[in-house]
Protein backbone atom coordinates (compact mmCIF):
# COMPACT_ATOMS: atom_id res chain seq x y z
CA UNK A 1 0.00 0.00 0.00
CA UNK A 2 1.36 3.42 -0.94
CA UNK A 3 0.09 6.70 0.48
CA UNK A 4 1.19 10.24 1.16
CA UNK A 5 3.14 10.98 4.32
CA UNK A 6 0.23 12.93 5.82
CA UNK A 7 -2.22 10.14 5.10
CA UNK A 8 0.08 7.59 6.70
CA UNK A 9 0.84 9.62 9.80
CA UNK A 10 -2.88 10.26 10.27
CA UNK A 11 -3.19 6.57 11.07
CA UNK A 12 -0.81 6.77 14.02
CA UNK A 13 -1.40 9.13 16.94
CA UNK A 14 1.12 9.02 19.79
CA UNK A 15 1.87 5.39 18.98
CA UNK A 16 -1.78 4.33 19.36
CA UNK A 17 -4.44 3.48 16.83
CA UNK A 18 -8.14 4.20 16.61
CA UNK A 19 -10.35 1.34 17.81
CA UNK A 20 -12.29 -0.59 15.20
CA UNK A 21 -15.53 0.99 16.39
CA UNK A 22 -14.49 4.21 14.67
CA UNK A 23 -15.55 3.31 11.15
CA UNK A 24 -15.94 5.56 8.16
CA UNK A 25 -19.53 6.65 7.48
CA UNK A 26 -21.38 4.02 5.48
CA UNK A 27 -21.91 4.94 1.79
CA UNK A 28 -25.49 5.07 0.60
CA UNK A 29 -27.00 1.87 -0.76
CA UNK A 30 -28.70 1.84 -4.18
CA UNK A 31 -32.16 3.42 -4.31
CA UNK A 32 -33.73 0.00 -4.72
CA UNK A 33 -32.15 -3.34 -3.89
CA UNK A 34 -33.26 -6.78 -5.07
CA UNK A 35 -31.90 -10.25 -4.47
CA UNK A 36 -31.40 -11.18 -8.11
CA UNK A 37 -29.61 -8.00 -9.17
CA UNK A 38 -27.76 -6.79 -6.08
CA UNK A 39 -27.61 -9.42 -3.32
CA UNK A 40 -26.94 -12.69 -5.16
CA UNK A 41 -23.59 -11.50 -6.65
CA UNK A 42 -22.37 -10.56 -3.16
CA UNK A 43 -23.41 -13.90 -1.67
CA UNK A 44 -21.86 -15.84 -4.54
CA UNK A 45 -18.48 -14.17 -4.10
CA UNK A 46 -18.18 -13.97 -0.32
CA UNK A 47 -20.64 -16.40 1.27
CA UNK A 48 -21.39 -19.41 -0.89
CA UNK A 49 -17.99 -20.99 -0.40
CA UNK A 50 -19.46 -22.21 2.89
CA UNK A 51 -23.19 -21.39 2.59
CA UNK A 52 -24.23 -23.74 -0.20
CA UNK A 53 -25.64 -27.19 -0.68
CA UNK A 54 -23.14 -29.68 0.72
CA UNK A 55 -21.18 -26.81 2.28
CA UNK A 56 -19.90 -26.72 5.85
CA UNK A 57 -22.20 -23.88 6.94
CA UNK A 58 -25.56 -24.72 8.58
CA UNK A 59 -27.65 -23.16 5.79
CA UNK A 60 -27.40 -22.57 2.04
CA UNK A 61 -27.79 -19.05 0.61
CA UNK A 62 -27.59 -19.90 -3.09
CA UNK A 63 -31.21 -19.18 -4.05
CA UNK A 64 -33.77 -16.57 -3.11
CA UNK A 65 -35.90 -19.18 -1.33
CA UNK A 66 -32.90 -20.23 0.77
CA UNK A 67 -31.65 -16.70 1.58
CA UNK A 68 -34.98 -14.91 2.19
CA UNK A 69 -35.61 -16.34 5.71
CA UNK A 70 -32.14 -15.20 6.77
CA UNK A 71 -32.34 -11.60 5.50
CA UNK A 72 -32.32 -9.97 8.96
CA UNK A 73 -29.53 -12.26 10.18
CA UNK A 74 -27.46 -11.46 7.07
CA UNK A 75 -27.84 -7.75 7.81
CA UNK A 76 -26.86 -8.20 11.45
CA UNK A 77 -23.89 -10.53 10.95
CA UNK A 78 -22.33 -8.60 8.05
CA UNK A 79 -22.72 -5.24 9.77
CA UNK A 80 -21.08 -5.78 13.17
CA UNK A 81 -17.58 -4.79 12.08
CA UNK A 82 -14.28 -6.72 12.11
CA UNK A 83 -14.76 -8.65 15.32
CA UNK A 84 -15.98 -12.02 16.61
CA UNK A 85 -19.17 -13.13 14.92
CA UNK A 86 -18.88 -11.13 11.71
CA UNK A 87 -19.64 -12.83 8.39
CA UNK A 88 -17.75 -13.56 6.30
CA UNK A 89 -15.15 -14.35 9.01
CA UNK A 90 -12.50 -11.78 8.07
CA UNK A 91 -11.39 -9.45 10.82
CA UNK A 92 -8.95 -6.99 9.22
CA UNK A 93 -9.80 -3.42 10.21
CA UNK A 94 -10.08 -1.41 7.02
CA UNK A 95 -9.35 2.03 8.42
CA UNK A 96 -5.70 1.36 9.16
CA UNK A 97 -2.65 -0.36 7.75
CA UNK A 98 -2.12 -2.70 4.83
CA UNK A 99 -5.23 -3.86 2.99
CA UNK A 100 -3.90 -6.11 0.21
CA UNK A 101 -4.25 -9.80 1.07
CA UNK A 102 -4.65 -13.03 -0.83
CA UNK A 103 -8.11 -14.67 -0.74
CA UNK A 104 -9.88 -11.75 0.93
CA UNK A 105 -13.63 -12.52 1.08
CA UNK A 106 -14.59 -9.39 3.04
CA UNK A 107 -17.35 -7.00 2.04
CA UNK A 108 -16.96 -3.34 1.18
CA UNK A 109 -18.93 -0.75 3.13
CA UNK A 110 -21.14 -0.31 0.06
CA UNK A 111 -21.89 -4.05 -0.07
CA UNK A 112 -22.73 -4.10 3.65
CA UNK A 113 -25.11 -1.18 3.11
CA UNK A 114 -26.69 -3.01 0.16
CA UNK A 115 -27.42 -6.11 2.24
CA UNK A 116 -28.89 -3.95 5.01
CA UNK A 117 -31.10 -2.07 2.54
CA UNK A 118 -32.36 -5.37 1.10
CA UNK A 119 -33.36 -6.66 4.53
CA UNK A 120 -34.94 -3.34 5.56
CA UNK A 121 -37.00 -3.11 2.37
CA UNK A 122 -38.62 -6.51 2.84
CA UNK A 123 -36.02 -8.63 1.02
CA UNK A 124 -37.58 -8.40 -2.49
CA UNK A 125 -36.74 -11.03 -5.09
CA UNK A 126 -36.43 -8.79 -8.17
CA UNK A 127 -36.46 -9.72 -11.83
CA UNK A 128 -35.49 -13.39 -12.33
CA UNK A 129 -33.68 -12.36 -15.52
CA UNK A 130 -31.18 -10.40 -13.37
CA UNK A 131 -30.09 -13.51 -11.46
CA UNK A 132 -26.44 -14.36 -12.19
CA UNK A 133 -25.65 -17.92 -13.33
CA UNK A 134 -25.30 -20.35 -10.45
CA UNK A 135 -21.73 -21.00 -9.42
CA UNK A 136 -20.39 -24.47 -9.99
CA UNK A 137 -18.39 -25.85 -7.07
CA UNK A 138 -16.08 -28.76 -6.72
CA UNK A 139 -16.91 -31.37 -4.14
CA UNK A 140 -16.77 -29.81 -0.66
CA UNK A 141 -13.93 -32.19 0.07
CA UNK A 142 -11.84 -30.44 -2.61
CA UNK A 143 -8.65 -28.75 -1.49
CA UNK A 144 -8.09 -24.99 -1.53
CA UNK A 145 -4.46 -25.60 -2.52
CA UNK A 146 -5.50 -27.70 -5.52
CA UNK A 147 -5.07 -31.44 -5.68
CA UNK A 148 -2.32 -32.29 -3.17
CA UNK A 149 0.73 -34.22 -4.27
CA UNK A 150 0.82 -35.95 -0.90
CA UNK A 151 -1.90 -36.58 1.70
CA UNK A 152 -1.11 -37.96 5.15
CA UNK A 153 -3.92 -39.15 7.42
CA UNK A 154 -3.66 -39.25 11.19
CA UNK A 155 -5.08 -42.23 13.05
CA UNK A 156 -8.83 -42.13 13.52
CA UNK A 157 -10.03 -41.50 17.05
CA UNK A 158 -13.39 -41.35 18.79
CA UNK A 159 -14.43 -38.43 20.98
CA UNK A 160 -17.42 -39.19 23.19
CA UNK A 161 -20.22 -36.66 23.13
CA UNK A 162 -19.83 -35.88 26.83
CA UNK A 163 -16.04 -36.19 27.07
CA UNK A 164 -14.00 -33.46 28.79
CA UNK A 165 -11.37 -31.52 26.82
CA UNK A 166 -8.16 -33.45 26.21
CA UNK A 167 -4.59 -32.40 25.41
CA UNK A 168 -1.84 -34.77 24.53
CA UNK A 169 0.19 -36.77 22.05
CA UNK A 170 -1.16 -38.73 19.10
CA UNK A 171 0.64 -41.58 17.29
CA UNK A 172 3.15 -40.47 14.67
CA UNK A 173 2.45 -41.28 11.01
CA UNK A 174 5.18 -41.81 8.35
CA UNK A 175 5.05 -39.52 5.31
CA UNK A 176 6.37 -42.25 3.04
CA UNK A 177 8.75 -39.85 1.28
CA UNK A 178 11.97 -41.39 -0.03
CA UNK A 179 13.59 -38.11 -1.08
CA UNK A 180 13.66 -34.56 0.25
CA UNK A 181 10.96 -32.33 -1.25
CA UNK A 182 10.05 -28.67 -0.76
CA UNK A 183 6.46 -27.71 0.01
CA UNK A 184 4.68 -24.90 -1.86
CA UNK A 185 1.39 -25.04 0.07
CA UNK A 186 -0.19 -26.87 2.95
CA UNK A 187 -3.77 -27.52 4.03
CA UNK A 188 -5.26 -29.57 6.87
CA UNK A 189 -8.82 -30.86 6.96
CA UNK A 190 -10.73 -32.52 9.76
CA UNK A 191 -12.72 -35.45 8.41
CA UNK A 192 -15.42 -36.82 10.71
CA UNK A 193 -18.80 -38.54 10.65
CA UNK A 194 -20.81 -35.46 11.70
CA UNK A 195 -23.33 -34.33 9.09
CA UNK A 196 -22.46 -30.79 7.96
CA UNK A 197 -26.03 -29.49 8.20
CA UNK A 198 -26.67 -30.78 11.69
CA UNK A 199 -23.34 -30.70 13.48
CA UNK A 200 -23.07 -31.55 17.12
CA UNK A 201 -25.78 -30.52 19.54
CA UNK A 202 -23.49 -28.56 21.81
CA UNK A 203 -22.30 -24.98 21.03
CA UNK A 204 -18.61 -25.69 21.60
CA UNK A 205 -15.66 -23.96 20.01
CA UNK A 206 -15.50 -25.26 16.48
CA UNK A 207 -19.15 -26.37 16.28
CA UNK A 208 -19.24 -29.68 14.41
CA UNK A 209 -15.50 -30.39 14.78
CA UNK A 210 -13.62 -32.08 17.61
CA UNK A 211 -10.03 -31.02 16.84
CA UNK A 212 -9.49 -27.54 18.23
CA UNK A 213 -5.81 -27.43 17.28
CA UNK A 214 -2.71 -29.47 16.61
CA UNK A 215 0.84 -28.20 17.09
CA UNK A 216 2.96 -30.47 14.92
CA UNK A 217 6.20 -31.08 13.13
CA UNK A 218 7.78 -33.49 10.69
CA UNK A 219 10.67 -35.40 12.17
CA UNK A 220 13.02 -38.14 11.03
CA UNK A 221 12.44 -40.65 13.81
CA UNK A 222 14.90 -43.11 12.28
CA UNK A 223 17.76 -41.15 10.75
CA UNK A 224 18.93 -44.21 8.83
CA UNK A 225 15.80 -43.89 6.67
CA UNK A 226 16.46 -40.27 5.77
CA UNK A 227 18.51 -41.16 2.69
CA UNK A 228 21.61 -42.96 1.55
CA UNK A 229 24.55 -43.28 3.90
CA UNK A 230 24.86 -43.68 7.65
CA UNK A 231 23.05 -41.29 9.99
CA UNK A 232 24.90 -38.33 11.43
CA UNK A 233 24.94 -38.70 15.24
CA UNK A 234 25.25 -34.92 15.66
CA UNK A 235 22.46 -33.94 13.26
CA UNK A 236 20.11 -33.07 16.13
CA UNK A 237 22.43 -30.21 17.07
CA UNK A 238 21.61 -28.50 13.80
CA UNK A 239 17.94 -29.52 14.02
CA UNK A 240 18.08 -30.67 10.42
CA UNK A 241 15.81 -33.65 10.95
CA UNK A 242 12.92 -31.67 12.46
CA UNK A 243 10.76 -29.11 10.64
CA UNK A 244 8.01 -27.17 12.39
CA UNK A 245 4.83 -26.37 10.45
CA UNK A 246 1.97 -23.88 10.91
CA UNK A 247 -0.39 -24.82 13.71
CA UNK A 248 -3.67 -26.40 12.65
CA UNK A 249 -6.65 -24.66 14.21
CA UNK A 250 -10.37 -25.02 13.64
CA UNK A 251 -11.51 -22.73 10.82
CA UNK A 252 -7.96 -21.90 9.73
CA UNK A 253 -7.24 -21.29 6.07
CA UNK A 254 -4.59 -23.02 3.94
CA UNK A 255 -0.94 -21.93 4.01
CA UNK A 256 0.93 -20.83 0.88
CA UNK A 257 4.66 -20.46 1.41
CA UNK A 258 6.78 -17.79 -0.26
CA UNK A 259 7.79 -19.19 -3.68
CA UNK A 260 11.41 -18.32 -2.89
CA UNK A 261 11.30 -19.92 0.55
CA UNK A 262 9.34 -23.16 0.32
CA UNK A 263 9.56 -25.33 3.43
CA UNK A 264 11.47 -28.61 3.46
CA UNK A 265 9.78 -31.98 3.92
CA UNK A 266 12.51 -34.48 4.76
CA UNK A 267 12.76 -37.96 3.34
CA UNK A 268 11.92 -40.64 5.88
CA UNK A 269 10.13 -38.17 8.14
CA UNK A 270 6.91 -38.66 10.11
CA UNK A 271 4.06 -36.45 11.25
CA UNK A 272 4.65 -35.91 14.97
CA UNK A 273 2.48 -34.08 17.48
CA UNK A 274 2.56 -34.05 21.26
CA UNK A 275 0.10 -31.15 21.54
CA UNK A 276 -3.38 -31.95 20.24
CA UNK A 277 -6.45 -30.32 21.80
CA UNK A 278 -9.71 -32.26 21.47
CA UNK A 279 -13.17 -31.22 22.65
CA UNK A 280 -16.56 -32.92 22.48
CA UNK A 281 -19.39 -31.59 20.32
CA UNK A 282 -22.34 -33.26 22.02
CA UNK A 283 -22.35 -36.55 20.11
CA UNK A 284 -19.94 -39.45 19.71
CA UNK A 285 -17.67 -38.52 16.81
CA UNK A 286 -15.11 -40.47 14.82
CA UNK A 287 -12.53 -38.12 13.38
CA UNK A 288 -9.05 -37.77 11.89
CA UNK A 289 -6.98 -35.06 10.20
CA UNK A 290 -5.83 -35.13 6.58
CA UNK A 291 -2.68 -33.13 5.81
CA UNK A 292 -2.31 -32.16 2.16
CA UNK A 293 1.04 -31.04 0.73
CA UNK A 294 1.49 -29.29 -2.61
CA UNK A 295 5.10 -29.90 -3.62
CA UNK A 296 7.57 -27.82 -5.57
CA UNK A 297 9.28 -29.38 -8.63
CA UNK A 298 12.01 -31.84 -7.75
CA UNK A 299 14.78 -29.50 -8.93
CA UNK A 300 13.53 -26.57 -6.84
CA UNK A 301 16.03 -24.83 -4.52
CA UNK A 302 15.01 -22.01 -2.13
CA UNK A 303 16.75 -18.65 -2.40
CA UNK A 304 15.41 -17.14 0.84
CA UNK A 305 15.81 -18.61 4.31
CA UNK A 306 13.07 -18.76 6.91
CA UNK A 307 13.23 -16.06 9.56
CA UNK A 308 12.72 -17.88 12.84
CA UNK A 309 12.00 -15.72 15.87
CA UNK A 310 9.35 -15.47 18.54
CA UNK A 311 6.91 -12.59 18.80
CA UNK A 312 4.67 -13.07 21.79
CA UNK A 313 4.44 -13.49 25.52
CA UNK A 314 3.68 -16.78 27.24
CA UNK A 315 5.25 -15.98 30.59
CA UNK A 316 3.61 -13.13 32.49
CA UNK A 317 0.12 -12.92 31.01
CA UNK A 318 -2.12 -11.24 33.57
CA UNK A 319 -5.82 -10.88 32.66
CA UNK A 320 -8.13 -9.63 35.37
CA UNK A 321 -11.64 -10.98 35.83
CA UNK A 322 -14.80 -9.04 34.91
CA UNK A 323 -12.92 -6.48 32.84
CA UNK A 324 -12.85 -5.65 29.12
CA UNK A 325 -10.29 -3.65 27.11
CA UNK A 326 -7.20 -5.07 28.81
CA UNK A 327 -3.91 -5.00 26.90
CA UNK A 328 -0.90 -7.29 26.48
CA UNK A 329 2.35 -6.23 24.80
CA UNK A 330 5.32 -8.06 23.30
CA UNK A 331 8.37 -6.89 21.34
CA UNK A 332 11.24 -8.30 19.33
CA UNK A 333 14.16 -6.72 17.46
CA UNK A 334 14.84 -8.04 13.96
CA UNK A 335 18.37 -9.39 13.66
CA UNK A 336 18.03 -9.76 9.87
CA UNK A 337 16.31 -7.94 7.04
CA UNK A 338 12.88 -9.52 7.02
CA UNK A 339 9.92 -9.95 4.68
CA UNK A 340 6.71 -10.69 6.55
CA UNK A 341 4.61 -13.15 4.55
CA UNK A 342 1.58 -13.35 6.84
CA UNK A 343 0.09 -12.04 10.06
CA UNK A 344 -1.65 -14.60 12.28
CA UNK A 345 -2.85 -13.51 15.71
CA UNK A 346 -3.17 -16.32 18.22
CA UNK A 347 -5.03 -15.68 21.45
CA UNK A 348 -7.56 -17.72 23.39
CA UNK A 349 -11.14 -17.19 24.48
CA UNK A 350 -10.69 -13.68 26.00
CA UNK A 351 -8.86 -12.45 22.87
CA UNK A 352 -10.69 -9.70 20.99
CA UNK A 353 -8.09 -7.96 18.83
CA UNK A 354 -4.39 -7.75 17.93
CA UNK A 355 -2.32 -5.01 16.31
CA UNK A 356 1.11 -5.37 14.65
CA UNK A 357 3.43 -2.36 14.68
CA UNK A 358 6.88 -1.76 13.18
CA UNK A 359 9.27 0.78 14.73
CA UNK A 360 12.29 1.91 12.69
CA UNK A 361 14.12 4.88 14.18
CA UNK A 362 11.46 7.51 14.78
CA UNK A 363 9.27 5.91 12.09
CA UNK A 364 6.33 4.10 13.71
CA UNK A 365 3.82 2.31 11.50
CA UNK A 366 0.83 0.21 12.46
CA UNK A 367 0.92 -2.53 9.86
CA UNK A 368 -2.45 -4.07 10.75
CA UNK A 369 -5.10 -4.38 13.41
CA UNK A 370 -7.46 -7.35 13.24
CA UNK A 371 -10.26 -8.66 15.37
CA UNK A 372 -10.06 -12.14 16.82
CA UNK A 373 -12.60 -14.93 17.23
CA UNK A 374 -11.50 -18.10 19.02
CA UNK A 375 -14.21 -19.96 17.09
CA UNK A 376 -12.69 -19.16 13.70
CA UNK A 377 -8.94 -18.61 13.65
CA UNK A 378 -7.51 -16.96 10.55
CA UNK A 379 -4.15 -16.14 9.02
CA UNK A 380 -3.75 -13.17 6.69
CA UNK A 381 -1.43 -13.64 3.70
CA UNK A 382 -0.03 -10.42 2.27
CA UNK A 383 0.21 -9.95 -1.48
CA UNK A 384 3.75 -9.71 -2.79
CA UNK A 385 3.55 -5.93 -3.26
CA UNK A 386 2.18 -5.38 0.25
CA UNK A 387 4.24 -7.82 2.35
CA UNK A 388 6.22 -5.71 4.85
CA UNK A 389 9.93 -5.30 4.01
CA UNK A 390 11.68 -4.38 7.25
CA UNK A 391 15.40 -3.66 7.77
CA UNK A 392 17.36 -5.35 10.51
CA UNK A 393 17.10 -3.39 13.71
CA UNK A 394 13.36 -2.85 13.28
CA UNK A 395 11.35 -3.38 16.46
CA UNK A 396 8.20 -5.43 15.97
CA UNK A 397 5.49 -4.77 18.55
CA UNK A 398 2.20 -6.62 19.01
CA UNK A 399 -0.64 -5.42 21.22
CA UNK A 400 -3.35 -7.83 22.32
CA UNK A 401 -6.74 -6.56 23.43
CA UNK A 402 -8.45 -8.86 25.92
CA UNK A 403 -12.10 -8.99 26.93
CA UNK A 404 -12.61 -11.05 30.08
CA UNK A 405 -16.09 -9.76 30.80
CA UNK A 406 -19.69 -11.03 30.43
CA UNK A 407 -19.89 -9.36 26.99
CA UNK A 408 -17.48 -11.99 25.59
CA UNK A 409 -19.55 -15.12 24.93
CA UNK A 410 -16.41 -17.22 24.39
CA UNK A 411 -15.44 -16.91 28.06
CA UNK A 412 -17.35 -19.46 30.20
CA UNK A 413 -16.80 -17.66 33.52
CA UNK A 414 -15.35 -14.12 33.28
CA UNK A 415 -15.02 -13.89 37.06
CA UNK A 416 -11.81 -15.92 36.82
CA UNK A 417 -8.36 -14.38 36.54
CA UNK A 418 -6.45 -15.76 33.55
CA UNK A 419 -2.78 -16.40 32.95
CA UNK A 420 -0.75 -18.28 30.38
CA UNK A 421 -1.80 -21.82 29.51
CA UNK A 422 -2.83 -24.31 26.85
CA UNK A 423 -6.52 -24.46 27.71
CA UNK A 424 -8.98 -22.20 25.91
CA UNK A 425 -9.96 -20.73 29.29
CA UNK A 426 -6.31 -19.77 29.85
CA UNK A 427 -4.42 -17.66 27.35
CA UNK A 428 -1.74 -17.43 24.72
CA UNK A 429 -0.48 -14.23 23.10
CA UNK A 430 1.59 -14.71 19.96
CA UNK A 431 1.88 -13.81 16.29
CA UNK A 432 2.24 -17.09 14.37
CA UNK A 433 2.79 -15.39 11.00
CA UNK A 434 5.38 -16.58 8.49
CA UNK A 435 8.53 -14.59 7.63
CA UNK A 436 11.66 -14.93 5.50
CA UNK A 437 15.14 -13.51 6.08
CA UNK A 438 16.82 -11.44 3.36
CA UNK A 439 20.47 -10.70 2.74
CA UNK A 440 21.34 -7.05 2.15
CA UNK A 441 21.39 -7.69 -1.60
CA UNK A 442 18.03 -9.50 -1.54
CA UNK A 443 16.56 -6.72 0.60
CA UNK A 444 17.61 -4.09 -1.94
CA UNK A 445 16.25 -6.21 -4.80
CA UNK A 446 12.86 -6.61 -3.08
CA UNK A 447 12.60 -2.86 -2.44
CA UNK A 448 13.60 -2.04 -6.02
CA UNK A 449 10.87 -4.35 -7.31
CA UNK A 450 8.35 -2.71 -4.95
CA UNK A 451 9.35 0.78 -6.12
CA UNK A 452 8.99 -0.27 -9.74
CA UNK A 453 5.59 -1.93 -9.32
CA UNK A 454 4.09 0.86 -7.19
CA UNK A 455 5.87 3.76 -8.95
CA UNK A 456 7.24 4.96 -5.63
CA UNK A 457 8.95 8.35 -5.42
CA UNK A 458 10.96 9.90 -2.63
CA UNK A 459 7.82 11.76 -1.50
CA UNK A 460 5.80 8.58 -0.94
CA UNK A 461 5.42 6.63 2.25
CA UNK A 462 4.96 2.88 1.80
CA UNK A 463 3.33 1.21 4.78
CA UNK A 464 5.52 -1.66 5.91
CA UNK A 465 8.57 -0.56 3.92
CA UNK A 466 10.23 2.35 5.71
CA UNK A 467 13.18 2.46 3.30
CA UNK A 468 11.27 2.01 0.05
CA UNK A 469 11.28 5.73 -0.65
CA UNK A 470 15.07 5.95 -0.26
CA UNK A 471 16.02 5.89 -3.93
CA UNK A 472 19.63 4.69 -4.37
CA UNK A 473 21.89 7.17 -6.10
CA UNK A 474 22.81 6.29 -9.67
CA UNK A 475 26.40 5.01 -10.02
CA UNK A 476 28.89 7.58 -11.24
CA UNK A 477 31.78 7.05 -13.63
CA UNK A 478 34.89 9.19 -13.87
CA UNK A 479 37.03 9.16 -17.01
CA UNK A 480 39.89 6.74 -16.60
CA UNK A 481 38.50 5.33 -13.34
CA UNK A 482 36.43 2.23 -12.66
CA UNK A 483 32.70 2.69 -12.15
CA UNK A 484 31.74 3.36 -8.52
Amino acid sequence: MRMSFLAATALVVSGSVAPFALRAEQPPAPASVTFTKDVAPILQRSCENCHRADGVAPMSLSTYEEARPWARAIKQRTGIGPKAGVMPPWYVEKNIGIQQFHNDPSLSDEEIATLAKWADSGAPRGNPADMPPARVYADRRAWAIGTPDLVIKTNELTVKGDAPDWWGEIPSVPTGLTEDRYVAALEIKEVNDVESKTGGNRPTVGGRFVFHHMIWRTQVLDAAKAGDGPPDPLSFLLDEETVNWPVHEVGRNADFFDPKSARLLKAGSSIVSDSVHLHSNGRDTKSHLEIGFKLMPKDYKPTYKRAVFGLGNGVDIDIRGMEADQQLHAYTVLQQNTKIISFEPHLHAPGARMCLEAIWGYNIQTLNCVGYDHNWVRGYDYTDDSAPLLPKGTILHITGYMNNSPTNKNVPDPRNWQGSGNRSVANMFIDLGMRVALTDEQFQEEMAKRRDHLHVTKNDNVIGCPLCNVIPAAPTKTAGAPQQ
